[in-house]
């Protein structure tokens, strides 16, 4: 069941408190398949796990991993706020599945979370979910200058934004957002992008005001190493 815009307005006012500096609230149990579009989340994996990421991301942030940007999650998202853990429940993905994303996400643990949080609310089966997974990352092209080991100099969040931009056409500034992070030094650090994308995953479109308020901040941020 598809909630009409007035519909899930009332519940985003019941569940949510909203204010400009608010972030996106998660509304746990909506109707599967009941969104307005896609942001797929990409990590810097050096970032990340530079970042707290190496406590719960092992496989990822293992030396000698090689791993650069990965797939964190395609998440389905409101205009305001985001469905997560969506009914009805009961569907696992199989082997298959996760075989689908090997070396686009960087372990099985991370692919199963998502789809209980996130996959279960696309209205897709897990099969489906992880093949859109990898019809997303496939969009996407990811900039030379991250492709290689990282970068010696500091840049800006806006310079993150331009690389992607000039890679893909169509995606302007406010269809990607960038996020940082504080490493075990101090640095802050380049830890993930997050590109908007429609719910057929054809075209970039421009993020919600709630994904655009969380963009990294800061005047200069470290791109840390692949591993």
């Amino acid at each position: 069941m598809r909630l009409s815009a007035t519909a899930r307005c009332a519940l985003a006012g019941i569940l949510l408190i909203a204010t400009q500096a608010a972030p996106a609230r998660e509304m746990r149990g909506a109707p599967a398949g009941d969104f307005d579009l896609y942001i797929l989340a990409l990590t810097w994996s050096p970032g990340f796990c530079a970042s707290g990421g190496e406590d719960r991301a092992g496989d990822q942030c293992a030396r000698g991993s090689g791993l650069g940007f990965v797939v964190h999650g395609l998440w389905p998202q409101y205009e305001r706020g985001y469905p997560a853990y969506c009914g009805p429940q009961g569907r696992s993905p199989q082997r298959r599945d996760l075989d689908a994303v090997a070396g686009v996400m960087p372990s099985a643990g991370l692919a199963r979370y998502q789809w209980r949080k996130h996959g279960s609310c696309s209205g897709l089966a897990p099969s489906g979910y992880f093949q859109a997974v990898g019809t997303a990352f496939a969009k996407v092209q990811i900039p030379a200058d991250y492709q290689g080991k990282g970068l010696e100099r500091p840049t800006e969040p806006l310079m993150v934004e331009r690389a992607f931009g000039l890679a893909n056409p169509g995606l302007r500034p406010d269809m990607i957002a960038v996020g940082c992070g504080r490493s075990d030094d101090g640095s802050t650090v380049l830890r993930e992008v997050r590109i908007c994308l429609t719910r057929d995953l054809r075209n970039f479109r421009p993020c919600p005001d709630e994904v655009e308020r969380g963009t990294c901040r800061a005047r200069s941020i470290m791109v840390p190493e692949v591993r």
